[in-house]
């Protein structure tokens, strides 16, 4: 996703566009892989100074909870990304320095579960451990 499209999806969500969610946006957008909350903050911190940690992570679930962001939580901090665009996939992920690589294949496929009771609405399949450059 890129900032355009996730500004579309915010304002086409009913919520109001704000130079400080363009910069959080821009931010992801400028970045490769994961990126804990407080990352986040240093960074906008440094452009609004004295801006809160719950207004920030307030940003961050709400993109999340609207497709803007997708979120993960390793060592006991939750870290967003931008969502990806186009085939279904998942990721491994760096725990050194957040980045990911797709995973084409769906683990799901490959189950055999009994849906007849239960709607599968969505499923998160992630991967973690070191990249190349980091491991």
């Amino acid at each position: 996703m890129n900032v355009s499209t996730a500004i579309s999806s915010l304002k086409s969500s009913g919520y109001k566009y704000t130079d400080k969610r363009k910069d959080i946006l821009e931010f992801f957008d400028a970045k490769d892989g994961y990126i804990p909350a407080k990352r986040v903050l240093g960074y906008m911190q440094e452009r609004y100074p004295g801006l809160s940690f719950d207004t920030v992570y307030r940003n961050l679930s709400l993109f999340a909870q609207l497709g803007i962001l997708e979120a993960s939580e390793w060592e006991g901090e939750k870290r967003f990304r931008l969502s990806c665009e186009g085939e279904h996939h998942h990721h491994m992920i760096c725990l050194a320095c957040g980045k990911t690589k797709h995973i084409e294949a769906c683990p799901l496929e490959q189950m055999k579960l009994s849906t007849d009771d239960f709607n599968v609405t969505s499923h998160k399949f992630e991967i973690f451990g070191y990249c190349g450059a980091c491991g």
